[in-house]
């Protein structure tokens, strides 16, 4: 099959999670690539071009799936592609360390007389553990081409290519509709009989990685080294990213100096507007933002490619059952620890949609990277000063975060009893093999694909918070500031919540970006118009103490920020996922309930008292 005046093959790229298939799309795409979604869909979806021999090859990377049976958005979306699109040809990659699973959908996508290649990848894993595998009489039975490759060593990829090109030369997609699918007793049969008539396993296989997962998975040591994992994860977090944070912070305010100076022709109310909201906002945001996340994310990102993430979630999976839940969303879960928003979009993994709704509803009770500098400023400020304060403060967050998983579990349960009732589903929840991540492709991919996402997302709605900001602070009736009415206003309810209306007036500037929260409360509190600087933790406790705050204001305080409703761009994302108004504001509202029920039992105890 000739393509004519240089047109593109269309070639699919299918594949389990963790099979190596997304390394093989960056390495042959590499920047020529691109990110959108299903059309109809909320799947996600990647395209990139290569040029190979004088020929264009268009590649679409499948999510990654184990069946193409339909049962979730992921399989539906790429059983349409391939049933409906008719690509020139299809490669299936799999796992050569577990090539039976792989196999069942290459079996189910090569009943789809569709022309096809089976890639093995990582195959020098394999061949590291002691596999041995037929290629060509795995070709004989399966009836397609295979190769051996290893992505990340540059293995075999010329000799996958070449395959390619002979399938596209000899064969010819066809128009018409594609037989069904096997069933999947069927599609497994097959595999087991091609695995073992081709692929000799070792003795040993996978002995290190049972041997480690009975200490990583034990009754008694599972949930300690979890724990111990994020403690150490968040202190890490703490310690480093205080300098580039306050680097970051003087730069932004030269810079802004500058722009200061530029505009100098300018009217000064717009100046002022452009200057001390909009940019002065968006600095903030940056500069208290930009460092922990370029720490955690790749952190984060090294134990999901070690194997530990997935280990996390089997180690939350019965928890979760009995919560009328679904095991993977511990892994959502998990992913909303950087960014809530992240972490509804991964709740795309669970099949059931009552399930999934659970999982989007309650995402928001793990605090994300947004909340943390907050959480981090009040709990060094009131709770751990002195000596050994980050192993103090990483600790007491810690434990915040165990707060929050332990409130996802009640809520969840509470939900799948109410207006989400039913029965929790099965699902296949892979372990892959204990791998060593590839450091330096884990901090490109983690700056990239999460870090600048997620702070774009936010700038997109800082800015406007800024002007927001300034309108309430500049616009003034009788020589008083809108937004002092309205923290006026607001201070007798407060009050029943152990906070007051500067408090609570600076989580609902927050609401686009949660890092102006405490900015916006230091800033009332100074009768100021504009977001300053503080210089650390000691001023932020004597500014606070100066204005009332006990250790209970800031226990209530640290409360209602891990437990109020999600940001902006988490509640767009929810809108986005759902499609649903209902849900969206259902999503603001529970955690919200739970923040004001938490602080109001606080504040009456030590009333009392």
């Amino acid at each position: 099959m000739k393509k004519e005046n240089g047109a593109a093959y269309t070639i699919a790229l299918a594949g389990n999670p963790n099979s190596g298939k997304s390394t093989l799309f960056n390495l042959l795409t590499g920047m020529k690539q691109h990110t959108g979604n299903w059309a109809g869909k909320t799947v996600e979806s990647a395209a990139g071009e290569f040029h190979r021999n004088g020929k264009r090859y268009r590649l679409i990377d499948l999510p990654g799936i184990y069946s193409l049976s339909c049962q979730s958005a992921e399989e539906k979306a790429a059983y349409d592609f391939i049933a409906d699109e008719h690509p020139d040809a299809v490669i299936v990659v799999c796992d050569s360390t577990c090539l039976e699973r792989g196999l069942i959908l290459a079996a189910e996508t090569k009943s789809l007389g569709c022309p096809m290649v089976l890639c093995a990848g990582l195959i020098d894993e394999a061949e590291k553990c002691g596999f041995r595998i037929d290629f060509e009489k795995m070709s004989e039975l399966l009836g397609v081409p295979t190769a051996g490759i290893s992505a990340r060593k540059k293995i075999g990829i010329d000799h996958l290519l070449d395959i390619l090109d002979n399938v596209l030369m000899n064969n010819e997609t066809s128009d018409e509709k594609e037989p069904e699918l096997p069933t999947s007793e069927e599609a497994a049969g097959k595999a087991e009989e091609i695995f073992r008539e081709c692929v000799s396993v070792p003795e040993n296989a996978g002995k290190n990685d049972r041997r480690t997962d009975q200490f990583i998975l034990g009754k008694f040591t599972g949930i300690p080294i979890m724990l111990l994992l994020l403690g150490l994860v968040l202190w890490i977090t703490i310690i480093g990213a205080n300098y580039p944070s306050q680097w970051l912070q003087s730069g932004f305010a030269i810079l802004g100096e500058y722009l200061r100076s530029i505009l100098s022709a300018v009217p000064d109310w717009l100046e002022s507007m452009l200057i001390d909201g909009i940019y002065t906002v968006l600095a903030w945001v940056v500069a208290v933002m930009l460092p922990p996340m370029a720490i955690f994310f790749p952190l984060f990102t090294l134990l999901e490619d070690c194997g530990f993430l997935p280990r996390a979630a089997f180690i939350l999976d019965k928890s979760f059952e009995k919560a009328g839940a679904c095991g993977k969303q511990g892994l959502t879960m998990c992913m909303g620890l950087g960014c809530n928003a992240v972490g509804v979009t991964g709740c795309r993994i669970i099949h059931s949609e009552r399930e999934r709704l659970i999982a989007i509803l309650t995402n928001s009770f793990v605090p994300c990277n947004g909340r943390f500098g907050t959480l981090i400023a009040l709990i060094t400020a009131f709770f751990a000063q002195g000596s050994g304060g980050s192993f103090l403060s990483a600790a007491i967050l810690s434990l915040l975060i165990l707060l929050g998983i332990c409130l996802t579990l009640l809520v969840s349960k509470l939900l799948s009893v109410t207006v989400l009732r039913g029965t929790s589903s099965s699902f296949i929840l892979e372990l892959p093999p204990y791998r060593k991540p590839e450091i330096a492709k884990t901090l490109v991919r983690s700056l990239i694909d999460r870090t600048l996402k997620v702070l774009g997302r936010a700038a997109v709605t800082a800015a406007p918070a800024g002007l927001i900001l300034w309108i309430l602070v500049n616009l003034k009736i009788n020589n008083t500031s809108l937004i002092a009415y309205v923290s006026d206003f607001l201070d007798a309810p407060a009050s029943f919540i152990g906070l007051d209306g500067e408090i609570l007036t600076g989580f609902i500037m927050g609401f686009p970006a949660n890092e102006i929260v405490l900015p916006v409360i230091l800033m009332l509190y100074q009768s100021g118009s504009v977001l300053t600087e503080t210089a650390g933790t000691h001023e932020v406790f004597e500014i606070l103490s100066s204005n009332g705050w006990s250790w209970v204001t800031a226990l209530c305080t640290i409360i209602f920020m891990l437990f109020h409703y999600p940001c902006a761009t988490t509640c767009l994302t929810i809108k986005k996922e759902t499609g649903s108004l209902r849900w969206t504001i259902l999503a603001m509202i529970i955690p919200l309930i739970c923040g004001i029920i938490l602080c109001g039992i606080i504040a009456c105890i030590f009333r009392a008292f």
